[in-house]
């Protein structure tokens, strides 16, 4: 899943992120999330969410569901 949906994007899943710094070279951050940022129901760009670790960034990619 590509994470564009905020129905798709809940606490405790892994995924890769995309960060502010990053969306030049694409770069992707691995995490944990714990908090989803954006209110919308779906993003263009993906979902902001805050990982454990504390980096927020926009999903690009879920690798596992709860």
């Amino acid at each position: 899943m590509d994470g564009k949906k905020r129905s798709d994007v809940k606490p405790g899943i892994e995924v890769n992120v995309i960060l502010k710094q990053d969306q030049r070279s694409g770069k992707k951050t691995h995490g944990i999330v714990k908090d989803l940022l954006t209110n919308s129901a779906t993003h263009p760009h993906g979902i902001k969410v805050r990982l454990q670790d504390g980096q927020v960034g926009r999903v690009c990619e879920i690798l596992s569901s709860k």
